[in-house]
C-alpha cells in the first residue's frame, strides 16, 4: 500500500437538557450526506492542540463560546486506511453541560438535535455504527483508545485503552 497522509480531527458530541446529541446533516465530504457530531480537522500549520480545535469548532459550528474545562476527552480514535485515502488520528470531546442550540443551516450542513434511539435509524458512517458510538456511549465520562483498519475495505477494530478490555471488536 502507497504512503497515506495522516488527518488529525475532532469530534464533538453537544447534549441538550433532554438528553438528545447535536448531530450535523452533513453536506460536504468527508460523510456526504451522514449524520456526525460536529467537529473538524486541527489547524495544524498554527499548532492547534484538539482542544483548542474542539473549542474552536463548537464555536464556529454551533455559535457557542466554551472554554477547555467545559470539555472531556472521552476518546481517541485512530482510523488506518479510511476508503483507502488517508489515516485519521480523530479525538472525542464531549461538552459536560447540557446546551441548548437552534437548528442551525451553514455551508457545512444543518445541525438537528436527535435521540439517542434513533441514531440506529438514522444514516451515519459504517466506522461511526460499528464501532465509535458504542465505544462512546460504554466509556461516556470515562475514556477510550481505539484503532480501526479500514484498508481495503475491512473494518477491523480494537479497543486500545483501557488495556483490560483489548481485543478485537465485532464489526459487522
Amino acid at each position: 500500500m502507497p504512503e497515506l497522509p495522516h488527518k488529525i480531527a475532532v469530534l464533538c458530541y453537544l447534549f441538550d437538557a433532554d438528553g438528545r446529541v447535536l448531530l450535523l446533516h452533513r453536506r460536504k465530504p468527508p460523510n456526504q450526506d451522514l449524520y456526525s457530531p460536529i467537529g473538524g480537522k486541527l489547524e495544524t500549520s498554527l499548532g492547534e492542540s484538539p482542544t483548542a480545535c474542539a473549542v474552536r469548532e463548537i464555536s464556529e459550528e454551533v455559535g457557542l463560546k466554551v472554554t477547555a474545562k467545559d470539555l472531556h476527552l472521552t476518546g481517541i480514535i485512530s482510523e488506518e486506511a479510511f476508503q483507502d485515502e488517508c489515516h485519521w488520528l480523530m479525538f472525542l470531546y464531549e461538552l459536560v453541560k447540557p446546551v441548548e442550540v437552534s437548528c442551525i443551516e451553514f455551508d457545512e450542513g444543518r445541525l438537528e438535535w436527535h435521540d439517542a434511539d434513533s441514531l440506529n435509524h438514522l444514516p451515519i458512517p459504517a466506522t461511526d455504527r460499528s464501532v465509535i458510538w458504542p465505544l462512546f456511549w460504554k466509556y461516556r465520562g470515562r475514556f477510550f483508545t481505539a484503532h480501526i483498519c479500514c484498508a481495503g475495505g475491512r473494518m477491523e477494530a480494537v479497543i486500545e485503552q483501557p488495556r483490560e478490555e483489548s481485543g478485537p471488536l465485532r464489526c459487522v
